[in-house]
């Protein structure tokens, strides 16, 4: 009987030893018991190199332009010495083959030099898993890594997301469970493809299904990490999607630091930011990086501020760091902007992360026009793929008089000598459109000139 119970016991504890070292570590909660996440892969290092074009391939959540936005602006404002170009080449319902299909007519064309892909949710077809459901998805995602490969590009395998409850159908706790077994066996696929193919891997489906867990637990059960509809998130699960893919990428999260002397009112910034003045106290910084700035209700779904109290984005890929050493009070009141905060002197000495404790800072104002410089762009590729490259080109509008756009009326006299759509024709003159919206991104991307005052708090 011993020897029975000590077999037994070893093999517990060569089960336990097996999932420290190939499973991705569970929250105790039995919502959590059935599946079984492989390890993702993380990066080497910097993915990204200086001057890289970019292309976010995905269905309708790519194509909601949401993820992909927080992506560009992220790498537009937080580390502008990459120089990144973006495209997002979101299609809705699309899914893995449909990609394939398309990708060297809409994606490869422009010559993307690294590319993020996000497919699964459609392929996973909404039913229990399937070894057919797995076999396709291997396939033509093997085939997508391999097309980018083959173009020169460098390859990230993203995860699907996951599902949450749908309002109003059969949408129900046990029916969400199956559905998102089967996308995080697909997960669990992407990683085995992303290892042959020594490609790059996105963990898109474990963050967000645990932040949709702790969002639930602590904010209620209408909130929606996967959205209202169950597939399609708000700006929080967006959020979290957008932090698995900058994670894909090495980022270290290095905003910048600023070091003040309280003693002596000396201060330093580190690159990206030059100190003009510090006295008594009070630092005048001229800053060519920003920060991530984002607000929202905590509580909302729909928010991205939500989302940070659910996920280390903040912590891991946003630190813009205030250190004040030799403070002789207590504590001391920080006003950066129009916000102020209290803190220890222990606390500053250590070091605090304005972007996560300023929601609304200097770097604000100067954000959105970023922001809503890369949306404005983002909206067109999306012309220029679905109604230009595919309505136009493909012959759904048989007369001139059947085109409503004016643009694409003056592209519809674009053919060959035997009549087809010049497609070459066509690529160029849309670029001619998208150009100026690009060069707008550049232009909004300003230094920011901010002060943060330190004062002793006396009780």
């Amino acid at each position: 009987m011993r020897t029975i119970l000590s077999l037994a016991f070893v093999a517990t504890l060569a089960a336990t030893a097996w999932a420290a070292d190939n499973l991705e570590s569970k929250p105790s909660d039995p919502y959590f018991e059935k599946f079984q996440p492989k390890k993702a892969p993380r990066p080497a290092g910097l993915a990204l190199q200086k001057g890289d074009r970019l292309a976010i391939c995905g269905d309708s959540i790519t194509e909601q332009k949401m993820y992909s936005r927080i992506m560009e602006t992220y790498l537009t404002v937080c580390v502008p010495e990459l120089d990144v170009m973006v495209r997002q080449y979101g299609w809705g319902g699309e899914v893995a083959p449909g990609f394939l299909a398309r990708m060297t007519n809409d994606c490869l064309r422009f010559k993307p030099t690294i590319a993020t892909t996000c497919y699964g949710m459609n392929d996973h077809g909404y039913q229990p898993y399937k070894d057919s459901i797995g076999d396709r998805y291997r396939k033509y995602s093997t085939s997508i890594v391999q097309a980018f490969k083959a173009a020169g590009a460098r390859p990230i395998q993203g995860s699907p997301g996951c599902v949450g409850l749908k309002k109003a159908t059969n949408w129900d706790e046990a029916g969400v469970e199956m559905k998102n077994l089967n996308l995080g066996t697909l997960r669990n696929i992407g990683i085995e493809i992303a290892e042959a193919e020594n490609a790059g891997f996105a963990d898109i489906f474990w963050p967000m299904l645990k932040a949709g867990f702790e969002g639930r637990k602590k904010y209620g059960d209408d909130y929606a990490i996967a959205g209202k509809d169950g597939v399609h998130p708000g700006w929080a699960g967006h959020l979290v999607m957008a932090y698995g893919f900058l994670r894909s990428f090495g980022l270290d999260g290095e905003i910048g630091t600023f070091t003040v002397d309280l003693g002596s009112s000396h201060a330093t910034a580190s690159n990206g930011h030059q100190v003009l003045s510090a006295k008594d106290g009070e630092v005048q910084i001229k800053s060519s990086r920003y920060p991530f700035c984002a607000t929202g209700e905590l509580t909302k779904d729909n928010s991205l501020r939500s989302a940070m109290t659910l996920i280390p984005f903040n912590q891991e890929l946003n630190r813009l760091t205030l250190i004040a050493k030799n403070g002789k009070a207590q504590s001391y009141k920080v006003t950066w902007g129009d916000e102020s905060k209290t803190y220890s002197a222990a606390e500053l000495a250590k070091g605090v992360n304005l972007a996560d404790d300023f929601a609304v800072n200097p770097f604000s104002d100067a954000f959105k026009k970023v922001d809503a410089a890369v949306i404005a762009k983002q909206n067109y590729e999306t012309k220029q793929i679905k109604q230009i490259f595919h309505d136009l080109v493909s012959g759904k509008y048989k007369t001139i008089d059947d085109v409503k756009d004016e643009e694409m009326k003056k592209l519809f006299a674009l053919k060959d000598d035997a009549g087809k759509f010049d497609r070459e024709a066509i690529a160029a003159e849309t670029e001619k459109k998208r150009t100026p919206l690009a060069d707008a991104i550049k232009a909004a991307f300003v230094p920011v000139t901010h002060t943060i005052r330190i004062e002793a708090v006396t009780n």
